[in-house]
């Protein structure tokens, strides 16, 4: 099983990044974090590593709704939350990668009928954004 839905974006970083917000707000998610992975890299293990990695961004995705019903019914998956969404792009690539986790994984690891329920809905949300931006919605 795959674990995340991806899109390769034409767009520039800059680009894809905004528009990657903006589909997933149009799914109801905000974004509760941001890593900037390629800084990190910079800072603790020098400029060398932040190039060969090259753009990449982790974007902690959350739909509120969908997180209560999750952690009402088991507080624990506040481990496996937000749905993070990654955009990415390789030193001298042409295009821009959106990939985004498959909530799925968490139906894996629990038998709750209600996380089921916001698995599938998530999912169904975060497959529409991807779709979005891979020009197929």
């Amino acid at each position: 099983m795959s674990y995340t839905y991806t899109a390769v974006v034409p767009l520039n970083w800059e680009d894809t990044v905004a528009k990657t917000r903006a589909v997933l707000a149009t799914q109801g998610f905000g974004i509760l974090s941001e890593i900037d992975v390629r800084a990190t890299f910079a800072a603790k293990l020098g400029a060398d590593a932040a190039e060969a990695l090259g753009d990449y961004v982790i974007l902690g995705a959350c739909n509120p709704v969908l997180a209560s019903k999750a952690l009402a019914a088991e507080p624990e998956m506040g481990a496996l939350l937000p749905c993070n969404v990654v955009v990415r792009r390789g030193t001298g690539a042409t295009a821009t990668t959106v990939d985004a986790i498959d909530p799925q994984t968490m139906v894996q690891l629990s038998a709750t009928p209600a996380v089921r329920d916001v698995a599938d809905d998530a999912g169904t949300r975060l497959r529409a954004a991807i779709a979005e931006l891979a020009g197929e919605g």
